[in-house]
């Protein structure tokens, strides 16, 4: 009987370790678990932005992605993708079963970024299933390739370069370094053209980065051989790729590839300090929201550190920090140390982690914060004008040759759309003039979108308008077409950056007889340029009559010149209008020409007739209130009082919009209308800023939510101004921390380039090959890769994260300061 029971506990004790080996598990989020490792699958929706397919998160750090079929060696943002028929994950047999299927009819020559597909229709089946500290994934397809995609057709995984570079890789019996840079020679097709760098190996077993342990990676393939590519010699913004081909008349298991990550028992993240990296003032509420890997039941005290002038670190608080709950991936704890006034320079401590040093002073909002965005960002992103620096020249005079009416019946690409007509006096192909004028660069690319321009005008005026900055470091000669950075003029750089965007939009409009829908790039070639946009085009408008190399010195035979969309889009137009309205106000005594012709095209524009409903009933009320605030003409009064139920509809895109006009209205009833919505808005907002530990609704759907929770937050501050005994001035001010740095994720930057101890200075900004920055722009920021990893890279080339636009993007922040300000002076 002893021996018995002995042989039981053997077995029992041998049992019980082998259970222990680590082994990957789909959890409750349906992708797989190991340790510190996850494995994704198909749960992104992005793959042109490199969230897609199979991906591989190796402790903490997004390694592969976009595991699929692919039509190429190392794939670009337009090249065909498939689409997702149906998705299952099996927790039975720790399984995930993927349908998909080539071509996408709604991206196959269509939609914002149409794509051009080869004849090919496939479809087929991707299973992922766990096997132990491995996962292994085969492909089946429903038929053979057909011979003529042969060698075309593979299944890719993409590498993040930046975790890479310097590290080795091992293929079978050969090894090699990541290069910094990508190198020949170049592969050619049957046809000789380039489609990729030669593979730097090709085997059956890749190793990556073998000497980290909390990196290494290993891909085995079962069928055929596997190549490492470098994505970047063909696309700048390219990951490394890993490829196997799809034999000839393969059908099942035509693709099977073992993962094996490197599994580090017991890996936990360390905790994050998340503060706002400029700091806070001292009667505002100072929260440090420290996160936790879920697994990490350990619990420190907040620490409260003052940094002396002599160096010496003085302990100012310590205290248990408050557990908050979960969120996404993490636990989240909030430290809060709103009773220390004392100005100095502090940061927080948390265990063996510390954030970047903070102050705290009555002035931390008056200098460095804002002002980079006026200071350099707008004059930089400034088109058809000279950029100066002192010393640097940020671009040369860009555009002069703007720009040619676009071709009818045409889907462009980033959204570019021309129907059946131009809607102009103007044929495809004409030079448009009076559009070289004005205007900003929309984003990390040049276009020039109409809603950005407006909006940028919108918002500025807001600006001038609530807080009268009259801030002057730059400037901005219109006849010389010449920007000085650090240089002033006597003129508020505010104002003069209004005039720039509306002498765009007007001059559009004197030209086309309308708005224009936006200016952009003839081709892709120049569309994705890295560089000084003067580059772009000769700069000289075309001339069909001119000999090929002709050019004289105003017109050349270059047909390089961008072209102008129109678009008949009521919502859009009544929008611009109520922008326009807006800007005029701001440039009265300023520029009174300008100002009077921008409202006489915002009121022929509401004397449009349109049919009025939904998004366009919004945005008629929305020019009617912004007339009415310019002209206090009753006309526009009298039409905001008769559709007091489209405000009531539409609180949530009015509401702080009204709020602005509801004294000069001056009606009981109409107050009484707008103010029960309100209410139900401000129960809304409450409850949707309670789902997150820092006091703001995060719900990202591709990009960043940075740009979104600027705009909650200005938006916040006029609904609180107007109605302060129903909404809470806390919003505001959590949107500014979430900018500065108080945002999910293990990246604390502040999303504002150039501003705070830590901040995005690798961004997609127009310098973006440089892996530099735009002092003030503001990224989108920390992006979803679903469905719970927060991600925040310090990587040019990710536009969902790491992107400037105009239209809000940065000038949202500069309102949100100056708002945090203003309602700090009044507490």
């Amino acid at each position: 009987m002893e021996k018995i029971t002995a042989l039981f506990l053997f077995l029992s004790l041998t049992w019980t370790g082998f259970s222990q080996k680590p082994s990957f598990v789909l959890n409750k989020q349906e992708y797989f678990e190991c340790e510190g490792v996850n494995v994704m699958a198909f749960q992104d929706i992005y793959p042109e932005g490199h969230q897609g397919g199979v991906a591989v998160i190796m402790n903490g750090r997004r390694l592969a992605t976009n595991g699929d079929i692919r039509l190429d060696e190392t794939p670009g943002q337009w090249q065909p993708i498939p689409k997702q028929l149906e998705r299952k994950a099996d927790p039975s047999t720790n399984s995930i079963r993927v349908n998909l299927a080539y071509p996408d009819p709604a991206l196959n020559r269509k939609g914002f970024n149409p794509i051009d597909y080869p004849d090919l229709e496939l479809k087929y089946t991707v299973n992922i299933r766990a096997a132990g500290e491995s996962v292994i994934v085969t492909v089946d397809l429903d038929q053979p390739v057909p011979k003529e995609f042969l060698g075309k057709v593979g299944f890719n995984m993409e590498l993040f370069p930046g975790w890479l570079f310097g590290k080795t890789w091992s293929m079978d019996n050969y090894s090699g370094i990541f290069p910094r840079q990508a190198n020949g020679p170049a592969l050619r097709d049957a046809k000789g053209e380039i489609v990729a760098a030669q593979p730097m190996a090709e085997g059956k077993k890749l190793t990556v980065a073998p000497e980290d342990d909390l990196l290494r990676l290993s891909i085995e393939t079962r069928t055929g051989r596997l190549q490492l590519l470098d994505g970047r010699y063909v696309h700048n913004n390219g990951w490394f790729v890993v490829r196997s081909l799809v034999a000839e008349g393969a059908v099942k298991n035509a693709v099977e590839w073992i993962i094996t990550p490197s599994i580090a028992t017991g890996w936990m993240a360390d905790p994050v300090i998340h503060v706002s990296q400029i700091g806070y003032r001292p009667q505002q509420e100072k929260v440090a929201i420290i996160e936790l890997d879920r697994k990490d039941k350990r619990r420190e005290n907040g620490v409260l550190v003052k940094l002396e002038p002599d160096g010496e670190k003085t302990e100012i608080k310590s205290l248990q920090a408050e557990p908050w709950g979960q969120f996404l991936r993490y636990e989240y704890l909030k430290f809060d140390f709103s009773d220390i006034s004392g100005e100095g320079m502090y940061f927080v401590k948390y265990g063996k982690q510390q954030s970047q040093p903070f102050r705290i002073a009555a002035d931390v909002y008056k200098r460095n914060v804002w002002q980079p965005t006026i200071e350099f960002f707008l004059p930089v992103q400034m088109c058809h004008m000279k950029v100066y620096e002192k010393y640097r020249v940020w671009h040369g005079l860009c555009h002069m040759d703007d720009a040619l009416m676009a071709p009818v019946n045409h889907n462009h690409f980033d959204g570019y759309i021309q129907g059946e007509s131009t809607l102009t006096r103007f044929s495809p192909g004409d030079h448009v003039p009076g559009i070289n004028t004005g205007g900003w660069h929309d984003a990390g690319d040049y276009d020039l979108r109409v809603e950005s321009q407006s909006s940028e005008v919108n918002i500025l005026s807001m600006i001038y308008e609530t807080f009268g900055i009259d801030y002057d470091e730059t400037t901005i000669d219109q006849a010389a077409r010449i920007v000085e950075i650090h240089q002033s003029d006597g003129k508020p750089d505010i104002l003069q950056q209004i005039e720039h965007g509306l002498l765009s939009i007007a001059g559009g409009y004197k030209s086309l007889g309308r708005f224009y829908r936006g200016i952009i790039e003839s081709d892709k070639r120049q569309y994705v340029l890295l560089g000084d946009g003067s580059t772009m085009t000769d700069g000289l408008i075309f001339d069909k009559n001119l000999k090929p190399g002709e050019r004289t010195g105003t017109h050349s035979s270059l047909t390089d010149d961008r072209w102008v969309f129109t678009e008949d889009n009521p919502p859009r137009e009544l929008t611009v209008a109520a922008h326009l309205a807006a800007g005029a106000r701001a440039l009265k005594g300023y520029n009174d020409g300008l100002a009077r012709e921008c409202i006489e095209i915002a009121e022929t524009v509401f004397n449009n007739e349109y049919k009025i409903s939904g998004m366009t009933a919004n945005a008629k009320v929305h020019a009617a209130i912004e007339l009415f605030l310019t002209t206090r003409k009753d006309k526009y009064r009298n039409f905001i009082l008769e559709n007091g139920e489209t405000v009531v509809k539409g609180i949530s895109q009015l509401g702080w919009i009204i709020g602005r006009a509801i004294p000069e209205i001056n009606n009981a009833g109409f107050t009484s209308l707008v103010r029960k919505a309100a209410a139900d808005l401000s129960e809304q907002i409450n409850r949707q800023s309670e789902e997150t530990p820092f006091g703001v609704p995060y719900r990202p759907h591709i990009w960043g939510a940075g740009w979104d929770i600027q705009s909650f937050g200005v938006r916040q501050y006029f609904l609180y101004t107007a109605f302060p005994d129903i909404f809470r001035p806390e919003p505001v001010l959590n949107a500014l921390n979430f900018i500065l740095g108080v945002h999910p994720g293990e990246n604390t930057s502040s999303y504002a380039s150039g501003v705070g101890a830590r901040s995005t200075t690798i961004a997609y900004g127009i310098n973006r090959a440089d892996e530099s920055y735009i002092p003030g722009g503001v990224s989108s920021g920390t992006a979803l890769i679903r469905p719970d990893f927060p991600e925040l890279l310090d990587w040019p080339y990710l536009w969902q994260q790491q992107e400037y636009v105009m239209g809000g993007g940065a000038t949202n922040f500069v309102f949100l300061v100056l708002a945090a300000d203003d309602l700090l002076d009044k507490k």
